[in-house]
Protein backbone atom coordinates (compact mmCIF):
# COMPACT_ATOMS: atom_id res chain seq x y z
CA UNK A 1 0.00 0.00 0.00
CA UNK A 2 2.99 2.34 0.34
CA UNK A 3 3.02 3.02 -3.43
CA UNK A 4 -0.72 3.66 -3.62
CA UNK A 5 -2.25 7.13 -3.99
CA UNK A 6 -6.00 7.49 -3.59
CA UNK A 7 -7.53 10.42 -5.47
CA UNK A 8 -10.70 11.70 -3.84
CA UNK A 9 -13.13 13.67 -6.01
CA UNK A 10 -16.53 15.27 -5.75
CA UNK A 11 -17.63 12.73 -8.36
CA UNK A 12 -15.86 10.26 -10.62
CA UNK A 13 -17.66 9.45 -13.88
CA UNK A 14 -16.07 6.14 -14.77
CA UNK A 15 -17.73 5.19 -18.12
CA UNK A 16 -17.67 1.70 -16.62
CA UNK A 17 -21.19 0.16 -16.44
CA UNK A 18 -20.39 -2.00 -13.42
CA UNK A 19 -19.74 1.13 -11.30
CA UNK A 20 -20.67 4.25 -13.29
CA UNK A 21 -20.13 6.70 -10.41
CA UNK A 22 -17.50 6.72 -7.66
CA UNK A 23 -15.73 9.20 -5.42
CA UNK A 24 -12.33 7.54 -4.88
CA UNK A 25 -9.80 5.90 -7.17
CA UNK A 26 -6.59 4.18 -6.06
CA UNK A 27 -3.55 4.42 -8.32
CA UNK A 28 -0.39 2.34 -8.13
CA UNK A 29 2.52 2.54 -10.58
CA UNK A 30 0.46 4.50 -13.08
CA UNK A 31 -2.42 2.00 -13.12
CA UNK A 32 -5.81 2.00 -11.48
CA UNK A 33 -5.92 -0.40 -8.56
CA UNK A 34 -9.45 0.15 -7.28
CA UNK A 35 -12.46 2.47 -7.50
CA UNK A 36 -15.30 3.03 -5.06
CA UNK A 37 -16.87 5.20 -2.40
CA UNK A 38 -15.39 6.64 0.80
CA UNK A 39 -16.58 3.55 2.67
CA UNK A 40 -14.66 1.32 0.27
CA UNK A 41 -11.45 3.17 1.19
CA UNK A 42 -12.02 3.49 4.92
CA UNK A 43 -9.06 1.25 5.70
CA UNK A 44 -6.53 3.33 3.75
CA UNK A 45 -4.10 5.51 5.75
CA UNK A 46 -4.96 9.21 5.70
CA UNK A 47 -1.64 10.15 4.14
CA UNK A 48 -2.52 8.01 1.12
CA UNK A 49 -5.59 10.14 0.31
CA UNK A 50 -4.97 12.97 -2.18
CA UNK A 51 -7.76 15.52 -1.70
CA UNK A 52 -6.67 18.14 -4.22
CA UNK A 53 -9.62 17.11 -6.43
CA UNK A 54 -12.19 17.00 -3.64
CA UNK A 55 -14.22 19.73 -5.37
CA UNK A 56 -13.56 18.47 -8.93
CA UNK A 57 -15.14 15.99 -11.31
CA UNK A 58 -12.96 13.21 -12.70
CA UNK A 59 -13.65 11.50 -16.00
CA UNK A 60 -11.51 9.11 -18.03
CA UNK A 61 -8.80 11.08 -19.81
CA UNK A 62 -10.28 12.21 -23.10
CA UNK A 63 -9.02 10.42 -26.21
CA UNK A 64 -8.44 12.55 -29.31
CA UNK A 65 -8.72 9.99 -32.07
CA UNK A 66 -7.79 12.30 -34.94
CA UNK A 67 -5.44 15.26 -34.62
CA UNK A 68 -2.13 16.36 -36.08
CA UNK A 69 0.89 17.06 -33.96
CA UNK A 70 2.04 19.79 -36.37
CA UNK A 71 -0.51 21.93 -34.50
CA UNK A 72 2.30 22.42 -32.01
CA UNK A 73 4.51 24.05 -34.64
CA UNK A 74 2.30 26.05 -36.96
CA UNK A 75 1.96 28.96 -34.56
CA UNK A 76 5.38 30.08 -35.79
CA UNK A 77 3.40 31.08 -38.87
CA UNK A 78 0.87 33.91 -39.08
CA UNK A 79 -2.67 32.98 -38.03
CA UNK A 80 -5.28 34.31 -40.47
CA UNK A 81 -8.35 32.31 -39.48
CA UNK A 82 -11.98 33.29 -39.03
CA UNK A 83 -12.47 31.74 -35.59
CA UNK A 84 -11.11 32.40 -32.11
CA UNK A 85 -8.11 30.21 -31.35
CA UNK A 86 -5.66 29.74 -28.48
CA UNK A 87 -2.03 28.91 -29.19
CA UNK A 88 0.11 26.41 -27.22
CA UNK A 89 1.32 29.18 -24.91
CA UNK A 90 -2.25 30.10 -24.00
CA UNK A 91 -2.40 33.31 -26.04
CA UNK A 92 -5.85 34.01 -27.49
CA UNK A 93 -6.07 34.97 -31.16
CA UNK A 94 -9.31 36.74 -32.11
CA UNK A 95 -10.93 35.89 -35.43
CA UNK A 96 -10.36 37.97 -38.55
CA UNK A 97 -13.64 39.18 -39.97
CA UNK A 98 -12.94 39.43 -43.68
CA UNK A 99 -10.37 39.32 -46.45
CA UNK A 100 -9.25 42.89 -45.77
CA UNK A 101 -8.31 42.05 -42.18
CA UNK A 102 -6.56 38.88 -43.34
CA UNK A 103 -4.49 40.69 -45.93
CA UNK A 104 -3.60 43.39 -43.38
CA UNK A 105 -2.27 40.75 -40.97
CA UNK A 106 -0.20 39.10 -43.71
CA UNK A 107 1.08 42.51 -44.78
CA UNK A 108 2.15 43.29 -41.20
CA UNK A 109 4.42 40.22 -41.23
CA UNK A 110 6.16 40.84 -44.55
CA UNK A 111 9.87 41.59 -44.71
CA UNK A 112 10.40 41.74 -48.50
CA UNK A 113 13.25 39.31 -47.90
CA UNK A 114 13.41 37.05 -50.97
CA UNK A 115 15.20 34.35 -48.94
CA UNK A 116 12.47 34.06 -46.29
CA UNK A 117 9.10 32.53 -47.12
CA UNK A 118 6.25 34.24 -45.28
CA UNK A 119 3.84 31.51 -44.19
CA UNK A 120 0.29 32.06 -42.90
CA UNK A 121 -2.36 29.52 -41.96
CA UNK A 122 -6.04 29.09 -41.13
CA UNK A 123 -7.54 30.91 -44.13
CA UNK A 124 -10.91 29.78 -45.45
CA UNK A 125 -12.35 31.43 -48.58
CA UNK A 126 -15.93 30.30 -47.87
CA UNK A 127 -16.05 32.05 -44.51
CA UNK A 128 -13.87 35.00 -45.55
CA UNK A 129 -16.10 35.64 -48.54
CA UNK A 130 -13.43 35.48 -51.24
CA UNK A 131 -10.43 33.51 -52.43
CA UNK A 132 -6.84 34.71 -52.17
CA UNK A 133 -5.16 34.80 -55.58
CA UNK A 134 -1.52 35.24 -56.48
CA UNK A 135 -2.44 38.78 -57.55
CA UNK A 136 -3.72 39.54 -54.04
CA UNK A 137 -0.54 38.20 -52.47
CA UNK A 138 1.65 39.97 -55.04
CA UNK A 139 0.21 43.23 -53.72
CA UNK A 140 1.69 42.33 -50.34
CA UNK A 141 5.09 41.60 -51.86
CA UNK A 142 6.39 40.97 -55.34
CA UNK A 143 9.77 40.03 -53.85
CA UNK A 144 9.17 37.83 -50.83
CA UNK A 145 7.61 34.39 -51.42
CA UNK A 146 4.27 34.08 -49.59
CA UNK A 147 2.35 30.89 -48.78
CA UNK A 148 -1.09 30.79 -47.17
CA UNK A 149 -2.22 27.38 -45.87
CA UNK A 150 -5.98 26.97 -45.92
CA UNK A 151 -7.89 25.84 -42.83
CA UNK A 152 -8.84 22.57 -44.52
CA UNK A 153 -5.19 21.59 -44.74
CA UNK A 154 -5.71 20.55 -48.36
CA UNK A 155 -5.05 23.80 -50.26
CA UNK A 156 -2.31 26.42 -50.25
CA UNK A 157 -2.26 29.82 -51.94
CA UNK A 158 0.99 31.25 -53.29
CA UNK A 159 2.14 34.54 -54.75
CA UNK A 160 4.14 34.72 -57.98
CA UNK A 161 7.62 34.58 -56.33
CA UNK A 162 6.58 31.44 -54.43
CA UNK A 163 5.11 29.83 -57.56
CA UNK A 164 8.32 30.56 -59.45
CA UNK A 165 10.51 29.07 -56.72
CA UNK A 166 8.28 25.98 -56.67
CA UNK A 167 8.76 25.60 -60.43
CA UNK A 168 5.06 26.14 -61.15
CA UNK A 169 5.06 29.45 -62.98
CA UNK A 170 4.20 28.42 -65.58
CA UNK A 171 3.37 24.80 -64.61
CA UNK A 172 5.16 22.06 -66.51
CA UNK A 173 1.97 20.07 -67.07
CA UNK A 174 -1.79 20.39 -66.83
CA UNK A 175 -3.00 19.13 -63.44
CA UNK A 176 -6.41 19.42 -61.72
CA UNK A 177 -4.63 20.54 -58.55
CA UNK A 178 -3.25 23.64 -60.31
CA UNK A 179 -6.19 25.87 -61.36
CA UNK A 180 -5.43 28.13 -64.31
CA UNK A 181 -6.81 31.65 -64.76
CA UNK A 182 -7.99 33.55 -67.80
CA UNK A 183 -4.38 34.59 -68.44
CA UNK A 184 -3.42 30.91 -68.85
CA UNK A 185 -1.27 31.13 -65.71
CA UNK A 186 -1.88 29.64 -62.23
CA UNK A 187 -4.40 31.55 -60.13
CA UNK A 188 -2.21 30.79 -57.12
CA UNK A 189 -4.08 27.91 -55.47
CA UNK A 190 -2.51 24.45 -55.22
CA UNK A 191 -4.98 21.70 -54.34
CA UNK A 192 -4.18 18.27 -52.92
CA UNK A 193 -1.10 16.83 -51.25
CA UNK A 194 0.27 15.51 -54.56
CA UNK A 195 0.89 19.13 -55.58
CA UNK A 196 1.18 20.85 -52.20
CA UNK A 197 3.92 18.68 -50.70
CA UNK A 198 6.45 19.03 -53.57
CA UNK A 199 5.79 22.78 -53.67
CA UNK A 200 6.33 23.12 -49.92
CA UNK A 201 9.53 21.08 -50.21
CA UNK A 202 10.80 23.30 -53.01
CA UNK A 203 10.08 26.35 -50.86
CA UNK A 204 11.84 24.76 -47.89
CA UNK A 205 8.78 25.08 -45.62
CA UNK A 206 7.37 21.54 -45.47
CA UNK A 207 8.41 21.14 -41.83
CA UNK A 208 6.79 24.45 -40.95
CA UNK A 209 3.51 23.20 -42.42
CA UNK A 210 3.57 19.52 -41.51
CA UNK A 211 6.31 19.09 -38.94
CA UNK A 212 5.04 16.27 -36.72
CA UNK A 213 8.31 15.84 -34.86
CA UNK A 214 9.76 16.30 -31.39
CA UNK A 215 9.72 20.09 -31.76
CA UNK A 216 5.95 19.90 -32.16
CA UNK A 217 5.36 17.33 -29.43
CA UNK A 218 5.86 19.52 -26.36
CA UNK A 219 3.56 22.41 -27.39
CA UNK A 220 1.03 19.89 -28.75
CA UNK A 221 1.00 18.16 -25.37
CA UNK A 222 0.24 21.46 -23.61
CA UNK A 223 -2.78 21.92 -25.85
CA UNK A 224 -3.90 18.41 -24.97
CA UNK A 225 -3.73 19.03 -21.21
CA UNK A 226 -5.88 22.15 -21.56
CA UNK A 227 -8.44 20.00 -23.41
CA UNK A 228 -8.41 17.19 -20.83
CA UNK A 229 -6.84 14.86 -23.40
CA UNK A 230 -4.45 12.18 -22.15
CA UNK A 231 -4.12 10.16 -25.38
CA UNK A 232 -3.97 11.73 -28.85
CA UNK A 233 -3.55 10.24 -32.30
CA UNK A 234 -1.24 12.05 -34.70
CA UNK A 235 -2.88 10.83 -37.88
CA UNK A 236 -0.22 11.57 -40.47
CA UNK A 237 3.47 11.19 -39.68
CA UNK A 238 6.40 10.14 -41.83
CA UNK A 239 7.90 8.40 -38.77
CA UNK A 240 11.42 8.57 -40.06
CA UNK A 241 14.07 6.98 -37.88
CA UNK A 242 15.04 10.41 -36.53
CA UNK A 243 11.44 11.35 -35.70
CA UNK A 244 10.83 8.01 -33.98
CA UNK A 245 14.03 8.28 -31.94
CA UNK A 246 13.28 11.86 -30.96
CA UNK A 247 9.69 11.04 -30.00
CA UNK A 248 10.84 8.10 -27.92
CA UNK A 249 13.19 10.43 -26.07
CA UNK A 250 10.75 13.26 -25.42
CA UNK A 251 7.80 11.06 -24.43
CA UNK A 252 10.06 9.25 -21.94
CA UNK A 253 10.67 12.48 -20.03
CA UNK A 254 8.99 12.49 -16.62
CA UNK A 255 7.06 15.67 -17.30
CA UNK A 256 5.68 14.71 -20.70
CA UNK A 257 1.90 14.61 -20.10
CA UNK A 258 0.50 12.77 -23.10
CA UNK A 259 0.29 9.37 -24.79
CA UNK A 260 0.93 9.81 -28.52
CA UNK A 261 -0.38 7.45 -31.20
CA UNK A 262 1.23 8.50 -34.50
CA UNK A 263 0.06 6.87 -37.73
CA UNK A 264 2.51 6.13 -40.51
CA UNK A 265 1.76 8.12 -43.67
CA UNK A 266 4.19 6.88 -46.30
CA UNK A 267 2.61 7.61 -49.65
CA UNK A 268 5.88 7.12 -51.48
CA UNK A 269 6.40 3.52 -50.34
CA UNK A 270 5.00 0.46 -52.13
CA UNK A 271 2.18 -1.10 -50.07
CA UNK A 272 4.22 -4.09 -48.89
CA UNK A 273 7.09 -1.85 -47.75
CA UNK A 274 4.71 0.53 -46.00
CA UNK A 275 3.15 -2.29 -44.03
CA UNK A 276 6.58 -3.78 -43.29
CA UNK A 277 7.65 -0.40 -41.90
CA UNK A 278 4.61 -0.32 -39.59
CA UNK A 279 5.33 -3.87 -38.47
CA UNK A 280 8.94 -2.94 -37.65
CA UNK A 281 7.84 0.10 -35.64
CA UNK A 282 5.25 -1.65 -33.48
CA UNK A 283 7.76 -3.40 -31.13
CA UNK A 284 9.34 -0.03 -30.32
CA UNK A 285 6.14 1.18 -28.66
CA UNK A 286 6.22 2.44 -25.08
CA UNK A 287 3.42 3.44 -22.75
CA UNK A 288 3.52 7.02 -24.03
CA UNK A 289 4.35 6.34 -27.68
CA UNK A 290 2.26 3.75 -29.51
CA UNK A 291 3.48 2.77 -32.95
CA UNK A 292 2.27 0.40 -35.65
CA UNK A 293 -0.79 1.90 -37.36
CA UNK A 294 -1.12 3.28 -40.90
CA UNK A 295 -2.90 6.30 -42.38
CA UNK A 296 -4.25 6.41 -45.93
CA UNK A 297 -5.93 9.37 -47.65
CA UNK A 298 -8.59 8.68 -50.27
CA UNK A 299 -9.74 12.21 -51.15
CA UNK A 300 -9.54 15.85 -50.07
CA UNK A 301 -11.78 18.23 -48.14
CA UNK A 302 -15.42 19.16 -48.65
CA UNK A 303 -15.03 22.88 -47.91
CA UNK A 304 -12.03 22.91 -50.26
CA UNK A 305 -14.09 21.18 -52.98
CA UNK A 306 -11.49 18.42 -53.27
CA UNK A 307 -13.50 15.65 -51.58
CA UNK A 308 -15.08 13.07 -53.89
CA UNK A 309 -18.87 13.30 -53.80
CA UNK A 310 -21.50 11.08 -55.34
CA UNK A 311 -23.94 12.61 -57.80
CA UNK A 312 -25.24 15.30 -57.82
CA UNK A 313 -21.79 16.46 -56.69
CA UNK A 314 -21.19 19.91 -55.29
CA UNK A 315 -24.09 22.24 -54.67
CA UNK A 316 -22.32 25.13 -56.43
CA UNK A 317 -21.45 22.92 -59.44
CA UNK A 318 -17.72 22.77 -58.65
CA UNK A 319 -15.72 19.96 -60.26
CA UNK A 320 -16.05 16.53 -58.59
CA UNK A 321 -12.96 16.71 -56.37
CA UNK A 322 -9.65 14.84 -56.31
CA UNK A 323 -8.61 11.26 -55.73
CA UNK A 324 -5.53 11.11 -53.54
CA UNK A 325 -5.13 7.34 -53.67
CA UNK A 326 -6.02 4.97 -56.51
CA UNK A 327 -8.33 2.09 -55.54
CA UNK A 328 -5.73 -0.45 -56.67
CA UNK A 329 -3.17 0.96 -54.25
CA UNK A 330 -5.65 1.17 -51.37
CA UNK A 331 -6.67 -2.44 -51.97
CA UNK A 332 -3.05 -3.58 -51.94
CA UNK A 333 -2.41 -1.71 -48.68
CA UNK A 334 -5.51 -3.22 -47.08
CA UNK A 335 -4.54 -6.73 -48.12
CA UNK A 336 -0.98 -6.39 -46.85
CA UNK A 337 -2.13 -4.76 -43.60
CA UNK A 338 -4.72 -7.45 -42.90
CA UNK A 339 -2.13 -10.13 -43.52
CA UNK A 340 0.23 -8.47 -41.02
CA UNK A 341 -2.51 -7.55 -38.47
CA UNK A 342 -1.80 -3.83 -38.92
CA UNK A 343 -4.66 -1.37 -38.44
CA UNK A 344 -5.41 1.18 -41.18
CA UNK A 345 -7.13 4.53 -40.73
CA UNK A 346 -8.48 5.95 -44.01
CA UNK A 347 -9.40 9.58 -44.63
CA UNK A 348 -12.65 9.66 -46.63
CA UNK A 349 -14.51 12.95 -46.60
CA UNK A 350 -16.88 12.45 -49.55
CA UNK A 351 -19.40 9.63 -49.86
CA UNK A 352 -17.81 8.45 -53.11
CA UNK A 353 -14.50 8.09 -51.27
CA UNK A 354 -16.21 6.08 -48.52
CA UNK A 355 -17.69 3.85 -51.24
CA UNK A 356 -14.22 3.22 -52.60
CA UNK A 357 -12.70 2.45 -49.21
CA UNK A 358 -15.47 0.01 -48.32
CA UNK A 359 -15.20 -1.67 -51.73
CA UNK A 360 -11.48 -2.18 -51.14
CA UNK A 361 -12.02 -3.44 -47.59
CA UNK A 362 -14.63 -5.94 -48.78
CA UNK A 363 -12.28 -7.29 -51.45
CA UNK A 364 -9.33 -7.40 -49.06
CA UNK A 365 -11.29 -9.29 -46.40
CA UNK A 366 -12.37 -11.84 -49.00
CA UNK A 367 -8.74 -12.85 -49.45
CA UNK A 368 -7.45 -11.97 -45.96
CA UNK A 369 -10.28 -12.65 -43.47
CA UNK A 370 -9.76 -11.11 -40.06
CA UNK A 371 -12.23 -10.95 -37.22
CA UNK A 372 -11.11 -7.83 -35.33
CA UNK A 373 -9.23 -5.56 -37.74
CA UNK A 374 -11.02 -2.33 -36.67
CA UNK A 375 -10.14 -0.45 -39.84
CA UNK A 376 -11.46 3.09 -39.36
CA UNK A 377 -13.01 5.55 -41.78
CA UNK A 378 -11.81 8.97 -40.63
CA UNK A 379 -13.99 12.06 -41.14
CA UNK A 380 -16.36 10.11 -43.42
CA UNK A 381 -18.63 13.13 -43.27
CA UNK A 382 -21.07 12.08 -45.98
CA UNK A 383 -21.62 8.50 -44.84
CA UNK A 384 -25.24 7.39 -44.68
CA UNK A 385 -27.36 4.32 -43.93
CA UNK A 386 -26.02 2.30 -46.86
CA UNK A 387 -22.44 2.90 -45.74
CA UNK A 388 -23.25 2.01 -42.14
CA UNK A 389 -24.89 -1.26 -43.18
CA UNK A 390 -21.73 -2.22 -45.07
CA UNK A 391 -19.47 -1.09 -42.25
CA UNK A 392 -21.39 -3.25 -39.79
CA UNK A 393 -20.99 -6.26 -42.06
CA UNK A 394 -17.29 -5.58 -42.64
CA UNK A 395 -16.38 -4.80 -39.01
CA UNK A 396 -15.28 -1.22 -39.70
CA UNK A 397 -15.32 1.72 -37.28
CA UNK A 398 -15.99 5.41 -37.88
CA UNK A 399 -14.52 8.63 -36.47
CA UNK A 400 -16.81 11.50 -37.43
CA UNK A 401 -15.85 15.16 -37.70
CA UNK A 402 -18.66 16.59 -35.57
CA UNK A 403 -16.90 19.95 -35.21
CA UNK A 404 -17.62 20.63 -38.87
CA UNK A 405 -21.28 21.21 -38.04
CA UNK A 406 -20.33 24.28 -36.03
CA UNK A 407 -17.44 25.65 -38.06
CA UNK A 408 -18.58 24.98 -41.62
CA UNK A 409 -22.26 24.07 -41.27
CA UNK A 410 -23.49 27.27 -42.87
CA UNK A 411 -20.95 26.96 -45.68
CA UNK A 412 -22.08 23.39 -46.33
CA UNK A 413 -25.71 24.53 -46.56
CA UNK A 414 -24.99 27.44 -48.89
CA UNK A 415 -22.07 26.23 -51.00
CA UNK A 416 -20.75 22.68 -50.73
CA UNK A 417 -23.57 20.12 -50.44
CA UNK A 418 -26.78 22.10 -49.94
CA UNK A 419 -29.32 22.04 -47.11
CA UNK A 420 -30.58 18.46 -47.50
CA UNK A 421 -27.21 16.74 -47.49
CA UNK A 422 -25.71 19.15 -44.95
CA UNK A 423 -28.42 18.12 -42.47
CA UNK A 424 -27.19 14.51 -42.56
CA UNK A 425 -23.45 15.18 -42.48
CA UNK A 426 -21.50 13.55 -39.65
CA UNK A 427 -24.47 11.31 -38.95
CA UNK A 428 -23.53 10.13 -35.46
CA UNK A 429 -27.05 9.02 -34.49
CA UNK A 430 -27.39 6.88 -37.62
CA UNK A 431 -23.96 5.35 -37.04
CA UNK A 432 -24.84 4.37 -33.47
CA UNK A 433 -28.25 3.06 -34.53
CA UNK A 434 -26.48 0.80 -37.03
CA UNK A 435 -24.16 -0.49 -34.32
CA UNK A 436 -20.99 1.11 -35.68
CA UNK A 437 -18.21 1.82 -33.14
CA UNK A 438 -18.11 5.62 -33.04
CA UNK A 439 -15.52 8.24 -32.18
CA UNK A 440 -15.68 12.00 -32.80
CA UNK A 441 -12.72 14.32 -33.23
CA UNK A 442 -11.27 17.79 -33.77
CA UNK A 443 -8.66 17.24 -36.51
CA UNK A 444 -6.53 19.87 -34.72
CA UNK A 445 -5.27 22.22 -36.19
CA UNK A 446 -8.24 22.27 -38.59
CA UNK A 447 -10.43 22.95 -35.54
CA UNK A 448 -9.28 23.33 -31.92
CA UNK A 449 -8.64 20.24 -29.82
CA UNK A 450 -11.37 20.56 -27.16
CA UNK A 451 -13.04 17.24 -26.41
CA UNK A 452 -16.00 18.68 -24.53
CA UNK A 453 -16.67 21.08 -27.38
CA UNK A 454 -16.56 18.17 -29.83
CA UNK A 455 -19.09 16.34 -27.66
CA UNK A 456 -21.20 19.52 -27.53
CA UNK A 457 -21.22 19.62 -31.33
CA UNK A 458 -22.49 16.05 -31.57
CA UNK A 459 -25.16 16.61 -28.92
CA UNK A 460 -26.49 19.95 -30.18
CA UNK A 461 -25.48 20.14 -33.89
CA UNK A 462 -25.51 23.94 -33.82
CA UNK A 463 -23.80 25.94 -36.54
CA UNK A 464 -21.84 29.10 -35.72
CA UNK A 465 -24.94 31.14 -36.55
CA UNK A 466 -27.16 29.11 -34.20
CA UNK A 467 -28.97 26.86 -36.70
CA UNK A 468 -29.73 23.29 -35.58
CA UNK A 469 -28.40 21.36 -38.56
CA UNK A 470 -29.92 17.89 -38.78
CA UNK A 471 -31.75 17.57 -35.45
CA UNK A 472 -32.44 13.87 -36.05
CA UNK A 473 -28.69 13.18 -36.01
CA UNK A 474 -28.16 14.60 -32.51
CA UNK A 475 -26.91 12.06 -30.00
CA UNK A 476 -27.38 11.80 -26.25
CA UNK A 477 -24.98 13.32 -23.76
CA UNK A 478 -23.89 9.88 -22.60
CA UNK A 479 -23.20 8.73 -26.15
CA UNK A 480 -21.15 11.85 -26.85
CA UNK A 481 -19.07 11.41 -23.69
CA UNK A 482 -18.58 7.76 -24.59
CA UNK A 483 -17.41 8.76 -28.09
CA UNK A 484 -14.60 10.94 -26.67
CA UNK A 485 -13.51 8.26 -24.20
CA UNK A 486 -14.24 4.58 -24.81
CA UNK A 487 -15.38 5.10 -28.40
CA UNK A 488 -12.16 6.79 -29.46
CA UNK A 489 -10.09 4.30 -27.43
CA UNK A 490 -11.78 1.45 -29.30
CA UNK A 491 -10.91 2.94 -32.70
CA UNK A 492 -7.24 3.02 -31.63
CA UNK A 493 -7.38 -0.56 -30.31
CA UNK A 494 -6.56 0.76 -26.84
CA UNK A 495 -9.91 0.23 -25.11
CA UNK A 496 -8.35 -2.46 -22.92
CA UNK A 497 -6.02 0.19 -21.45
CA UNK A 498 -7.77 3.56 -21.59
CA UNK A 499 -11.20 5.14 -22.06
CA UNK A 500 -12.75 4.22 -18.70
CA UNK A 501 -11.81 4.36 -15.04
CA UNK A 502 -11.62 0.78 -13.86
CA UNK A 503 -9.13 -1.52 -12.20
CA UNK A 504 -6.16 -2.45 -14.33
CA UNK A 505 -6.40 0.43 -16.79
CA UNK A 506 -4.05 3.40 -17.08
CA UNK A 507 -4.60 6.07 -14.44
CA UNK A 508 -5.62 8.70 -17.02
CA UNK A 509 -8.18 11.28 -15.89
CA UNK A 510 -9.66 14.53 -17.14
CA UNK A 511 -10.12 16.90 -14.20
CA UNK A 512 -13.18 19.14 -14.62
CA UNK A 513 -14.66 22.02 -12.65
CA UNK A 514 -18.29 21.08 -13.39
CA UNK A 515 -20.31 17.90 -13.82
CA UNK A 516 -21.18 17.16 -17.47
CA UNK A 517 -23.96 14.80 -16.34
CA UNK A 518 -25.91 17.51 -14.53
CA UNK A 519 -25.15 20.60 -16.59
CA UNK A 520 -27.49 21.76 -19.36
CA UNK A 521 -26.08 20.04 -22.50
CA UNK A 522 -26.12 23.43 -24.22
CA UNK A 523 -23.39 24.49 -21.77
CA UNK A 524 -21.25 21.38 -22.11
CA UNK A 525 -18.61 23.28 -24.05
CA UNK A 526 -18.33 25.84 -21.24
CA UNK A 527 -17.06 23.37 -18.63
CA UNK A 528 -13.58 24.38 -17.54
CA UNK A 529 -10.85 21.77 -17.70
CA UNK A 530 -8.58 22.05 -14.65
CA UNK A 531 -6.02 19.67 -16.13
CA UNK A 532 -5.26 15.98 -16.38
CA UNK A 533 -3.83 13.01 -14.58
CA UNK A 534 -1.80 10.88 -16.98
CA UNK A 535 -0.37 7.61 -15.77
CA UNK A 536 -0.98 8.80 -12.21
CA UNK A 537 0.99 12.03 -12.78
CA UNK A 538 -0.88 15.31 -12.17
CA UNK A 539 -0.73 18.15 -14.74
CA UNK A 540 -2.51 21.43 -14.06
CA UNK A 541 -3.43 23.23 -17.28
CA UNK A 542 -2.63 26.64 -15.82
CA UNK A 543 0.93 25.54 -15.03
CA UNK A 544 1.78 23.33 -17.99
Amino acid sequence: MMDVTVFQAKKIITMCPEMPIATHVAVQNGRIQKIGSADDFAGYPGDRINRQFADKILMPGFVEGHAHMDAGRIWHMVYVGNFHRVDPDGKAWPPLADLTAIMDRIRSARTHNPDHVLCAWGFDPLISGAAITRHDLDQVSEIQPILVWHASGHIISLNTPALKRAGLFPPKAVHPGIPIGDDDLPVGELRGIEIMVPAAKALGVLDRLMGSDAAAARPFSRMAVRAGVTTAADLANSLSDKIVNDLLAITAQDDFPLRLVPALLASQLPPAEMVARAVSLAPRSTDRLRLGIIKMIADGSIQGFTARLRAPGYYNQSPPGLWYTAPERLLDVYRAALGAHIQVHTHTNGDEASDMALDCLEQALASQPQHDHRFVLQHAQMTGPDHFARMKELGACINLFSNHIYYWGESHVAHTVGPDRAARMNAAKSALSAGIPLAIHSDEPVTPMAALFTAWCAVNRLTSSGRVLGPDERISLHDALYAITMGAAYTLKLDHEIGSIEAGKCADFAVLDDDPLTIDPMHLRDIKVWGTVQGGRVFEAALI
